[in-house]
């Protein structure tokens, strides 16, 4: 293993998550990677469309599409933030509170499969590693 990039370990788990996905929510209305920025909008106390597009490294353009997208299916709210009259805040319905606890379910459901074999330690301990890789 020492001479396997990382890059093959991630490229591994990414495509494992993506096929449990796909088997999951086979009839979604959502992709992956809208369900991706639905969650982070859930998991924000306070999102910003300029807030999601630095997050996600996406055009405005992008963004605001996907948000009226989820506007109108009623998972998210947007309102005018009171400091900047310019700026819309985006907040999380309750539409949208039962749509991400599906994907969160899958989510859980995923990395118990994938962490079965390893003890919670090993569990924190990688997190912690993936999370300074992350924020580097």
């Amino acid at each position: 293993p020492e001479n396997i990039f990382i890059y093959h370990y991630v490229e591994e788990l990414i495509s494992s998550y993506g096929s449990y996905y796909e088997t999951n929510f086979k009839d979604e209305d959502l992709t992956l990677n809208e369900f991706s920025i639905l969650l982070r909008i859930r998991s924000q106390e306070v999102a910003t469309q300029h807030d999601l597009v630095k997050l996600f490294k996406v055009s405005g353009a992008y963004i605001a599409k996907l948000l009226r997208k989820f506007e109108d299916k009623g998972y998210i709210a947007r309102k005018e933030d009171p400091e900047n009259r310019r700026r819309k805040i985006v907040k999380m319905t309750d539409e949208g509170i039962k749509k991400t606890d599906k994907i969160i379910e899958v989510i859980q459901s995923w990395e118990n499969k994938l962490t079965a074999n390893i003890t919670e330690d090993e569990i924190k301990t990688l997190k912690d590693i993936l999370f300074k890789i992350t924020m580097t």
